[in-house]
């Protein structure tokens, strides 16, 4: 299939209607509103089912209904919306209902402002609902992979029964870049577990109410099981220039686009910097990150955020190797002039502080 000129949103909407999405119902929302616009135009275009709810709440709930009926679904939105679908997406984690969540992160708190940030890492990938589960979380850093992890989490949904979520800072939703679709359209099928209206459906029965405790954490259990499976089978990252890196920077989104940016002037300067892109945020590469502080010097995380995933970058390390952080909100965004400054000035700290330690001198 010959390759397409689009903006990341609507690459979202021509995926998950080739991974057989029939079913798309949500509220506008900038930077996310190409989502909800490309799907009003293409879903009924393939007998899908396009509605726009009356708040994000409706929405929540609306996928909740068409995916106990066997439908694949999704929605999106951005970080004021998200926070009002967070008890929904905790009922479909109960029930274990499979849908995806797109969410093009705004700044905030609040209302906050339409421009780019990551704030929107916590409520996503900690599961921002009450009670005891996980979202699976993917992360793109580019339009074509708005497109790739669109199609896969479709499959992860309906592989582990739980909602996935496509995390992608404004930037990403908006920028135009070429996207080929190589994948084969998948044609909607109705699961054994769903609640149809026939009469092979009848005995199913969707809920998430459990009022025996026993029964009720034999069924926390369950969906713990299954998180336990997805973070070992499930976990993607991107590592580039690790190989000979005493320096690795992390970061996803937008950011890793201008890290590997950094890392590329660092080298010129004689340092060896690498990045480390995580693409699934849950299940976090936890192990790649163990594996790199084997020979790693110091990991830099940069955020558009005050620090959320760098608490994951952390607990990862459990003090291994230091852990600087560098971060914009606000919708800014650094320079790769900015990064490569806060880059080599840690470098000459950790170098001066190794020195020091070790009772040597050296010329700087």
């Amino acid at each position: 299939m010959r390759k397409q000129l689009m903006k990341g949103n609507e690459a979202i909407v021509k995926s998950a209607i080739l991974a057989g999405c029939r079913g798309f119902y949500g509220y506008p929302i900038t930077p996310a509103s190409e989502i909800t616009e490309a799907a009003a135009e293409y879903m009924p275009q393939v007998g899908g089912v396009f509605l726009q709810a009356e708040s994000e709440v409706a929405a929540i709930n609306m996928l909740y209904g068409a995916a106990a009926a066997g439908v694949r679904v999704m929605t999106s939105s951005s970080g004021p919306g998200i926070s009002l679908m967070q008890e929904g997406i905790s009922y479909m984690a109960g029930s274990e209902l499979p849908c995806v969540i797109a969410d093009i992160t705004r700044g905030g708190p609040g209302l906050g402002n339409i421009a780019s940030e990551q704030s929107d890492y916590h409520q996503v990938v900690k599961g921002g609902g009450h009670g005891n589960y996980r979202t699976i979380v993917l992360a793109p850093h580019s339009v074509q992979e708005m497109a790739d992890l669109t199609a896969l989490a479709f499959e992860l949904a309906d592989r582990y029964r739980n909602s996935v979520v496509l995390l992608a800072d404004g930037f990403i939703g908006q920028m135009m870049e070429p996207v080929e679709f190589p994948q084969t359209a998948v044609a909607p099928h109705l699961p054994e577990w769903a609640v149809a209206g026939t009469a092979e459906s009848r005995g199913n029965l969707i809920n998430s109410l459990h009022l025996d405790c026993d029964e009720l954490e034999a069924h926390v259990r369950h969906l713990e099981a299954k998180y336990l499976l997805a973070e070992q089978n499930e976990v993607r990252a991107e590592e580039w220039q690790t190989e000979d890196a005493e320096i690795v920077l992390v970061g996803y989104g937008i950011v890793a686009r201008i890290l590997k940016a950094v890392a590329a002037e660092a080298r010129k300067g004689g340092l060896n910097v690498g990045v480390l892109r995580p693409v699934t945020l849950y299940p976090f590469p936890k192990t790649h990150l163990q594996r790199l502080a084997e020979r790693v010097r110091v990991f830099v995380v940069v955020e558009l955020s005050t620090g959320q995933m760098v608490e994951d970058v952390r607990l990862a390390l459990n003090g291994a190797r230091p852990v600087e952080f560098m971060s914009r909100v606000g919708g800014n965004v650094p320079s790769t002039e900015d990064v490569l400054e806060f880059v080599q000035k840690q470098a000459l700290r950790h170098l001066l502080a190794e020195v020091a330690e070790e009772g040597r001198f050296v010329h700087v």
